[in-house]
C-alpha cells in the first residue's frame, strides 16, 4: 500500500494508504487503510508569485463513528488518485502510527 490523497465525487479530500481491488482483471473498489479526511483552514499568498502558497490543514477520521480501518471505496466514487505533498505524508503517518498531532503548514512553492 502506498500513501495517496483522494477526491472523492462528494468533494471530500482522503488521504490514506490505499490499494486497489480487482474482480477479473478490472478494479471495481479501492481499499483505503485508517483514511483522514483533509480540512483546509487557510490559505495564504506568501509572496507576489501566484505559485507560492501557505495552507494551514488537519486531519480528521473520515468516518467517525466507526472503528474499521479498512474501507472500500467503489472506483465510481473516486474522481481522482494523486501523490500528496510531503508535509501531508509525514502528518498522515504521524497521526496514523499513535501521534495527536493533527495540523501542519504546508508550503508549496
Amino acid at each position: 500500500m502506498s500513501i495517496k490523497l483522494a477526491v472523492l465525487q462528494s468533494g471530500d479530500q482522503i488521504v490514506a494508504e490505499m490499494k486497489e481491488i480487482v474482480s477479473e482483471d478490472k478494479p471495481i473498489a479501492y481499499l483505503f487503510h485508517k483514511p483522514q479526511k483533509v480540512f483546509v483552514k487557510n490559505q495564504i499568498v506568501l509572496s507576489e508569485s501566484k505559485d507560492a502558497t501557505s495552507i494551514e490543514v488537519s486531519l480528521q477520521n473520515w468516518i467517525l463513528v466507526s472503528e474499521e480501518e479498512d474501507i472500500p471505496v467503489a472506483v465510481n466514487q473516486v474522481v481522482t488518485l494523486v501523490e500528496p505533498v510531503a508535509s501531508i505524508k509525514k502528518m498522515y503517518s504521524e497521526k496514523t502510527n499513535g501521534r495527536s498531532d493533527d495540523q501542519v503548514s504546508a508550503s508549496k512553492e
